[in-house]
């Protein structure tokens, strides 16, 4: 099964749909009339389609189990053709098309199966995905972010001090790399809070769009970055670190100790990440690249 615990849940969407068509105008005048022997065509299948929704991980190896919030099941007689539509929906990591799918095929199978003695020459002629939202890859646009200029400074003494290599920070340039955003400013600094302050001032000036600062979020002596931005903020976003740490919890406890803070100094947008690689990373995904969405609305460039 594919590894899916990086990810954030979000509304998923699926929509699939079959086809059966009957050989005979009586088929359909049988189904209609409910006077199919085996029973009412439409519900018996509709509850087999719903079941099969719900069984899907259970006969399709690489299907995540997850829970299913809505589905419906719709039937359309079209001449000699009856389309059935299935929309499966749910909050999780993983989309739903394969529910819906398996749904769609198992409601016309059941008709097939129940309209054998009537019509033996039925034909099954389509079973497909009409539509699916999901996730990140769900955007109504497709922003162009090589536009966006942006600064990581890892804040941490032990590195100045040789004591280490910093690795955190060249992870977020690599990540921001991946999503088309180029680092123009890459930098390690003392845990100094007038120091930070001055840097972030300074990017602010120089029209830097995005400052991530990676180091000093936690709780020891010298962890004074969000001290040292939090009163630079002309626009605090609370719930942007709010985001983090909810991420960050599904996946260790100690998430709940960060106390970064995010938000624009004028038209730089600022967020401070845990010192951890795997803190940083997690964060990183847990807001990016929607995040970025701010500079388009702020700035208001068109969106593509």
């Amino acid at each position: 099964m594919r590894d899916i615990t990086s990810r954030s849940g979000s509304l998923r969407i699926a929509v699939a749909n079959a086809s059966l068509k009957v050989s005979r105008l009586e088929t359909i005048e049988a189904i209609k009339a409910r006077q199919v022997p085996k029973g009412d065509v439409f519900e018996f299948s509709r509850a087999a389609g719903l079941l099969a929704i719900k069984k899907t991980s259970d006969v399709i190896p690489d299907c995540h189990p997850l829970l299913i919030e809505a589905a419906s099941i719709t039937h359309t007689i079209d001449g000699l053709t009856i389309v059935v539509e299935v929309e499966v929906k749910t909050i999780y990591k993983s989309g739903v098309e394969m529910e819906a799918m398996h749904g769609a095929a198992i409601t016309v199978l059941t008709m097939y199966d129940m309209l054998r003695p009537l019509d033996p020459l039925m034909e099954i002629t389509t079973i497909r995905l009409v539509s699916k939202k999901e996730g990140k890859s769900d955007v109504p646009f497709k922003e162009d972010y090589s536009q966006l200029s942006a600064a990581v400074l890892v804040c941490s003494d032990s590195i100045i001090a040789g004591k280490g290599e910093d690795t955190t920070g060249k992870l977020l340039v690599n990540k921001l790399k991946g999503i088309g955003v180029q680092t123009t400013v890459y930098e390690v600094i003392p845990d100094d809070l007038e120091l930070i302050r001055q840097k972030a001032l300074e990017l602010s000036a120089a029209n830097t769009d995005l400052l991530l600062f990676c180091g000093g979020t936690g709780l020891s002596p010298r962890d004074l970055t969000p001290e040292a931005i939090r009163p630079l903020l002309t626009h605090e976003i609370p719930g942007i670190m709010e985001a983090a740490r909810s991420y960050g919890q599904q996946r260790t406890p100690l998430a709940m100790f960060s106390r970064g803070v995010a938000g624009f100094i004028n038209e730089m947008l600022v967020l401070t990440f845990p010192g951890s690689s795997k803190g940083a990373s997690e964060s990183f995904d847990a807001v990016f690249p929607h995040v970025l969405h701010l500079h388009f609305v702020k700035k208001g460039w068109k969106h593509h």
